[in-house]
């Protein structure tokens, strides 16, 4: 995972800090948003040629860091 993880790059100069691909411009949020909404990964190697199977697989190494140390409140659903 560690060497997944080399791959993302945080930059305060580079997309205002956000977590991106090293090298790139492209925000591990949007990969996640991608394959949270079903696009494949060979979808997204389409869009954008410059990432690799890797660079998909560190966004989600990255994501699966990020919950060990926060968590995104869900509100409950009531069973009726």
């Amino acid at each position: 995972m560690t060497a997944l993880l080399k791959r993302i790059s945080v930059d305060p100069n580079v997309c205002f800090g956000k977590p991106c691909i090293r090298g790139t411009r492209i925000w591990v949020s949007l990969i996640l948003d991608f394959l949270a909404n079903k696009m494949t990964i060979e979808e997204i190697l389409e869009e954008y040629p410059q990432l690799t199977v890797d660079d998909i697989y560190a966004a989600i190494a990255y994501g699966a860091e990020m919950t060990r140390e926060r968590y995104v409140e869900i509100p409950m659903r009531t069973v009726a």
